[in-house]
C-alpha cells in the first residue's frame, strides 16, 4: 500500500488534528459555527466520514492517533484506567519522534483518558485540560506562539458533554459546537498570528456522533463524523468519499513525510491534496 504513494504537497511543513468530541455532522449543520463553515469553502471534506466500532471516545482516538483498529490497538475501554497502562502499538507520535527527534509534538485533550495515549518520549507537550473548547485552545495557542509543534492534536469535549446530559440535537449541545467553534478560530488564528498558515494542514474530525443521550451502536447516528481538511496544498471545494478514523494518522504521517507502517489499517486521503 505504501510502495504507490504519490509525494504530498511539498509546502506542508506541520498537520494539526482538531477533534470535536461527539461530532455528528446533522447536529454541527445546524449550530452556529461560522469560522468552520468559512474554512469549508476552502476546504476538502466529507460529512460521512466512519468512525470505528465501537463508536466510542477513547477507541476511536486511539484508532485516530494510531492508525489501526481496536483489534490491533487493543484499547477496549473508555476510561482512565492507570492499571491497564499505555497503549501498547506505536501513535503518530511516537512513529514521528522515532523518524526525527527534532520534530516537536504536541496533545491538547479535555478527558484524562487520553494519557492512555502518552508514550514515554512521543510528546513534546502534553496537557489535559477539563474545561470547554476555548480554554483547551487558548493553552494550545500558548504552545502555537511559543514553540510551535510540527504535529498537534487538539481536542475539543463540549458537544460529547451536552449530548450526554442534554441530548445529542439540543440547544445546549449546538452552543458546545459554537464553542468549539470559537476554539477553531483561535487555533487557526494563532497559526496565522506566526505566519505558519501557508505550510499548515488542519484536519478536523471526530470521534463519533450520537443519538438521544448516548453512542456506541454501529447505526449512522452514531459512526458518520466530519472530516475536514484545511490549509496548505489541499484541494479546495474536494468532496470526499467515506474516510475512517484510522486514516487519519495515516494522513499525517504522509504529509509529514514520515514512512506509513505498513500494519496500518488506515490509508493516506491523498485525494484532499494537490499533487
Amino acid at each position: 500500500m505504501q510502495s504507490n504513494l504519490p509525494t504530498p504537497p511539498a509546502a506542508v511543513k506541520r498537520v494539526v488534528i482538531i477533534s470535536l468530541d461527539g461530532g455528528k455532522p446533522a447536529v454541527m449543520r445546524v449550530s452556529r459555527m461560522p469560522h468552520l463553515e468559512g474554512m469549508l469553502k476552502h476546504s476538502a471534506s466529507t460529512m460521512k466520514a466512519q468512525a470505528v466500532i465501537p463508536s466510542i471516545t477513547l477507541v476511536n482516538h486511539t484508532s485516530m492517533l494510531t492508525g489501526v483498529k481496536p483489534a490491533k490497538h487493543k484499547i477496549t475501554w473508555n476510561e482512565w484506567e492507570p492499571q491497564k497502562g499505555m497503549v501498547p502499538v506505536p501513535t503518530i507520535f511516537s512513529i514521528t519522534k522515532k523518524f526525527n527527534k527534532k520534530l516537536r509534538t504536541g496533545l491538547f485533550a479535555a478527558k484524562q483518558k487520553f494519557t492512555h495515549l502518552f508514550l514515554p518520549g512521543s510528546l513534546d507537550n502534553f496537557v489535559v485540560i477539563s474545561d470547554f473548547a476555548p480554554a483547551v485552545a487558548t493553552a494550545a495557542a500558548d504552545t502555537i506562539r511559543r514553540n510551535t509543534p510540527d504535529l498537534l492534536f487538539v481536542h475539543f469535549a463540549d458537544g460529547d458533554h451536552y449530548g450526554h446530559n442534554n441530548g445529542w440535537g439540543s440547544p445546549q449541545q449546538k452552543q458546545g459546537f459554537a464553542d468549539c467553534d470559537k476554539g477553531i478560530e483561535i487555533i487557526v488564528s494563532a497559526l496565522r498570528r506566526k505566519g505558519l498558515m501557508d505550510e499548515t494542514v488542519i484536519i478536523i474530525s471526530a470521534d463519533h456522533g450520537g443519538h438521544e443521550k448516548t453512542h456506541g451502536m454501529d447505526v449512522t447516528d452514531d459512526r458518520e463524523i466530519p472530516w475536514i481538511a484545511y490549509g496548505a496544498g489541499v484541494k479546495a471545494g474536494v468532496k470526499l468519499g467515506q474516510p475512517s478514523t484510522c486514516d487519519t494518522a495515516a494522513t499525517a504521517l504522509w504529509l509529514m513525510g514520515i514512512p506509513i507502517p505498513a500494519d496500518l489499517d488506515g490509508r493516506p486521503v491523498v485525494e484532499a491534496f494537490t499533487r
